[in-house]
């Protein structure tokens, strides 16, 4: 029997929101293991005075197996 721990982050991107998953998903990858899905919870973004998006964020849930305890 697995289980799996889900952790939230947030992803940033000054191209789309997509990329921001993407950078959120690929930074938790270097530390965590067994990454099994992400879910987009939401997306925001900064605009600047022009209208103009600037920053892109998506709020994403991680989800990785956790690995038993080896005795």
């Amino acid at each position: 029997m697995s289980v799996v721990k889900i952790i939230e982050l947030v992803g940033q991107s000054d191209l789309s929101w997509e990329e921001a998953v993407k950078r959120a998903v690929k930074e938790a990858a270097k530390t965590i293991r067994n990454i099994s899905g992400v879910k987009v919870l939401n997306c925001t973004g900064n605009v600047n005075n022009k209208g103009e998006i600037i920053e892109y964020k998506a709020n994403v849930q991680i989800a990785f197996r956790v690995e038993p305890e080896s005795d």
